[in-house]
């Protein structure tokens, strides 16, 4: 009898990032003495609120026991994050339908293994977050990617839906970002009330991710609504997924915690599952992240965000010099999502752009291929989380680079 070749499964062969390799490179030129200038990570610099970071040293300090706490977190957090709601988005949410988790990629775990089951077909818009293609595949749902180019302003529309549907069967699902890793595009309340009918009536769910509210840059009508508009607030959308994360707008990433809003028949299984898969979110994240919604982590984070649009301006400005191809309006969030425009003639694709730009310059940005794997060779994504200084520096490097 022959025994069984032991190998990993199908279900793992996702692709990595190639922003890790980048990522390496720069460590290792670091290492080597390079001044290096990386643009690759969608990391706030600045750390977590004082507030925050102030209870966690008491928390600490207090050589209180950091036990397990229940699998959807603490009564506190969840009232807290509700209350967020109400202040932000005026809604009236229970706590009971919030759930905690380990950074908002423990939420799309929970919430894609508890709305889908093996052979969805859930649709997302391309170029967009790879973790959600390589999540939902490795579940074993087929992921429907919708080519969401300038026309849409990278953002996927109802007949994109319609087309999708009827070319190849039902959709299970419809994964919206907004504002959208990686072009930082947002859809505004008529969009994304039109979204929310279209899985109406069409039995799909809608799993909205919502991690960089607040990180927008909102014309003179935004109004009310100007750090971005919550899919719960659309007419009859609470059978929405709605995600969120402590690590962007509030900067903390390494903390963990992020969380949901479940539709009601999702309460109970997101529980056991959650339960059963990590027991529970970080304790000290949980009892120090209270103090995120305090007013005075508001105003640091709100100060934060008046940085990045700074920042976001000079980059924008500096778009006619580089030269470059479309770039997305960048509504929100901190990238800018970019066509190389003539560099392409001169590189081939944006994986060899980035890669000699590192080496000659000590720039990291990241190719569009990790985001668009039709259209990315064209594009790359650059950061603007890392402050002035540094997006100043890479805008000089690139210059003198594309010149040479």
């Amino acid at each position: 009898m022959s025994l069984r070749r032991l190998a990993a499964s199908a279900r793992s062969q996702v692709p990595p990032f190639a922003v890790m390799d980048i990522l390496a490179r720069v460590d290792a030129l670091r290492a080597a003495g390079r001044d290096v200038v990386s643009l690759c990570a969608g990391e706030p610099s600045g750390g977590a609120p004082a507030a925050v970071s102030a209870k966690a040293a008491e928390i600490h300090d207090s050589g209180r026991a950091l036990t397990y706490t229940p699998a959807l977190g603490t009564a506190e957090l969840r009232s807290a994050i509700a209350d967020h709601y109400r202040r932000w988005y005026g809604l009236d949410v229970d706590p009971a339908r919030v759930a905690v988790t380990t950074g908002s990629s423990g939420a799309f775990m929970l919430g894609f293994l508890a709305a889908f089951e093996a052979g969805d077909r859930v649709a997302l818009a391309r170029p967009g977050y790879p973790a959600y293609r390589n999540i939902l595949t490795a579940l074993g749902c087929e992921v429907v990617e919708l080519d969401a180019g300038p026309a849409s302003r990278y953002q996927p529309t109802p007949a994109m839906l319609d087309a999708a549907a009827s070319e190849r069967g039902p959709l299970a699902g419809v994964v919206l970002a907004s504002p959208a890793n990686p072009t930082g595009t947002m859809v505004n309340r008529e969009e994304l009330a039109s979204l929310a009918d279209w899985c109406a009536a069409n039995g799909a769910r809608l799993v909205s991710d919502e991690i960089y509210h607040g990180i927008t840059y909102p014309g003179p009508d935004a109004g009310e609504h100007s750090r971005g508009v919550c899919a719960w607030e659309a007419d009859g959308a609470q059978e929405a997924i709605v995600i969120s994360s402590f690590s962007k707008y509030w900067g903390m990433t390494g903390w963990r915690l992020g969380w949901m809003l479940l539709p009601e028949e999702l309460v109970a299984p997101v529980d056991a599952l959650a339960g059963n898969l990590a027991l529970c979110p970080p304790a000290p994240s949980q009892l120090a992240a209270v103090e995120a919604f305090s007013p005075a982590a508001y105003e640091q984070a709100d100060a934060w965000v008046a940085g990045y649009a700074g920042t976001r301006q000079t980059l924008l400005d500096a778009l006619p010099a580089l030269g470059w191809g479309p770039a997305a309006p960048a509504d929100g969030a901190f990238y800018l999502y970019a066509e190389l425009g003539a560099q392409l003639e001169r590189f081939g694709d944006s994986r060899e752009y980035c890669r000699a730009l590192l080496e000659a310059e000590g720039v990291a940005l990241v190719p569009g291929t990790d985001f668009d794997a039709v259209h990315g060779g064209r594009a790359v994504r650059l950061s603007f989380a890392a402050g002035q200084a540094a997006v100043e520096a890479a805008i000089e490097r690139i210059l003198r680079f594309q010149g040479a």
